[in-house]
């Protein structure tokens, strides 16, 4: 299975989270997108749910030899959550990654604020909060996310993306309430396999895609 583009993996997703909705399974949602590339399937969940759309922004934490490579990830003011089996193998320590997570938590707050603009993160107590990504390979930003709505006090937990490594996938659903995934190649590689177009998104994109919807009602409005 691979997928033309984030959104047409976002219809596919979308009807399998329609179901659940229609089954009962997915009370008062809110999907949560994890930019840059979650909005774009985001959007759609959003769409197709009639349910209100924001972001929360995760940030890779790379391994300083190879950014690409991530070792964590951090989410909002949260502490740094690591691997440490990846930090032992490569023989890493926390205390070494400092600049890392400095560099990566002065980016994540700058798209806040430019995502955001101004306006209060969502309450979600209460919620079904779905997140969204475009994929996972080894679940470390998501799992960063998810913790971090899990301490906002939501109803229910829901991780919800196109495709997965099997590995991620095993790993996350240990951290959400449910986690819905399209596909789980087991020669996975890398998300952008599976798409036909993977162009990377712009700041741009994100604000287009979150001005197409209403964003969080925010309580006692």
């Amino acid at each position: 299975m691979r997928f033309r583009d984030r959104r047409q993996a976002g219809r596919a997703l979308a009807d399998r989270l329609r179901a659940l909705r229609d089954a009962g399974a997915l009370e008062d949602p809110v999907v949560l997108a994890l930019p840059r590339g979650g909005v774009a399937v985001a959007r759609e969940v959003a769409l197709a749910l009639d349910a209100p759309l924001d972001v929360l922004v995760v940030r890779k934490i790379g391994a300083p030899f190879q950014e690409e490579f991530g070792v964590g990830a951090i989410a909002g003011d949260d502490e740094p959550l690591y691997d440490g089996r990846t930090l032992r193998r490569l023989g890493l320590t926390e205390a070494a990654l400092a600049p890392v997570v400095a560099r990566e938590r002065a980016e994540l707050r700058r798209r806040e604020q430019r995502y955001r603009q101004g306006r209060p993160a969502p309450d979600l107590r209460g919620r079904t909060v779905i997140v969204v990504d475009d994929g996972l390979a080894t679940g470390s930003t998501a799992r960063a996310a998810l913790r971090a709505v899990r301490r906002r006090e939501p109803a229910k937990v829901v991780l919800a993306v196109p495709v997965s490594s099997p590995e991620a996938a095993r790993l996350l659903r240990a951290e959400a309430d449910e986690v819905v995934c399209l596909h789980e190649p087991a020669a996975f590689l890398a998300v952008g396999v599976w798409y036909e177009d993977f162009e990377q998104l712009t700041d741009e994109d994100v604000l287009e895609a979150l001005h197409g919807r209403r964003t969080v009602r925010h309580r006692g409005m």
